[in-house]
């Protein structure tokens, strides 16, 4: 799939920010600015054309201020972390989540890092995503409990 990489239109980046929001249970409400920030901030942002996914991802030299993407950096080198990936509803089942984790995990093993990372709601639980992460063969490897978010946090990985 041909996938659209930033600089995005403003209307094209407000489609992503109501992706995003729509799914801020399990990936964290965004403002404009805020979401501007995060994908200007980070190492991987790839989107379908129609705007109906999209995933933001860092490597691990990167600079970013968040509990998980420090979780993961003290317990592991050389790692692509998917911050957040998310697809519209009318877009499920058509392979888009696995196409984009495919495009990221060439990313990966061209910048010769050793594994791709993430973190997983635990409570509240997100079955879906633990299936799917199973699935592309991530296992768990450590939680956390987020105090100021009041929720659980389940982190993965995928050695490549």
């Amino acid at each position: 799939m041909p996938w659209l990489e930033p600089p995005y239109t403003e209307e094209f980046s407000a489609k992503l920010l109501g992706l995003n929001n729509a799914h801020a249970e399990e990936l964290s409400f965004k403002t404009a600015e805020g979401f501007a920030a995060l994908i200007s901030s980070a190492s991987f942002v790839r989107a379908a054309p129609d705007g109906l996914a999209f995933l933001i991802g860092f490597h691990d030299a990167c600079h970013y201020d968040n509990p998980n993407f420090r979780w993961l950096k003290q317990r592991f080198p050389r790692f692509n972390y998917i911050d957040r990936v998310a697809v519209n509803a009318e877009a499920r089942g058509k392979g888009l989540a696995r196409a984009l984790y495919a495009e990221f995990e060439k990313e990966t093993r061209a910048q010769g890092r050793e594994r791709l990372v993430c973190e997983i709601n635990a409570n509240p639980p997100n079955p879906q995503s633990d299936a799917f992460h199973r699935a592309l063969g991530f296992s768990p490897v450590g939680e956390q409990h987020l105090a100021g978010r009041d929720k659980t946090v389940r982190y993965w990985a995928r050695e490549l």
